[in-house]
């Protein structure tokens, strides 16, 4: 009887501190396997422009970013260009335009970080930072003592020697059926 108190209690406490290290992971999880379908990390938006191409009189590459930023109220966010052509790429705050200078057709991409994947992902990445390694260690060892403790909480017909037995089973098989599938596939 004692050890089943210990062991509830045990479940319980680590159940109560991992809770955000499980939200953490559990978010970036999800955003990681569709990385495929979208950007986790950022927010891209593209628009195509239509603007007035400069006069003969502009032919410095600067000055002609300028006066395309300036149709877009956007003149304060030029950081540099980069001119192929008659394509002038013009790089400001959060994205950039690529721009025809003869008949002022563009593009504009605009980049911004994706509000709390960011962040997760940013800890799921597990950058090299010995702090959080250390406490992303101690998570994965919780996560094995919360499986196994989870195994011993019910008892009787719910148990892990009835029901709980088929779908523990149930839990492990389907991992190891994808991973012969995949690897001989």
């Amino acid at each position: 009887m004692k050890l089943r108190k210990i062991n509830r209690a045990i479940h319980r406490d680590l159940g109560y501190f991992f809770f955000g290290m499980c939200i953490i992971y559990g978010l970036s999880g999800i955003a990681l396997n569709h990385r495929h379908q979208w950007n986790p990390n950022y927010i891209i938006t593209q628009k195509t422009l239509s603007l007035t191409p400069p006069g003969e009189e502009i032919v410095d590459d600067r000055d002609i970013a300028i006066h395309f930023l300036r149709q877009l109220d956007r003149e304060d966010d030029l950081r540099t260009t980069l001119r192929s052509g008659d394509r002038l790429r013009i790089f400001i705050r959060h994205g950039s335009i690529t721009v025809d200078v003869v008949d002022g057709r563009g593009d504009l991409e605009t980049v911004r970080p994706r509000p709390v994947f960011r962040q997760v992902n940013f800890l799921h990445y597990n950058t090299p930072r010995r702090l959080w390694t250390w406490f992303s260690d101690l998570y994965a060892g919780g996560l094995i003592i919360l499986a196994v403790t989870g195994l011993f909480i019910l008892r009787g017909k719910n148990g892990i020697t009835r029901r709980g037995a088929w779908i523990t089973g149930a839990g492990i098989l389907i991992p190891l059926i994808l991973l012969f599938y995949y690897l001989n596939g």
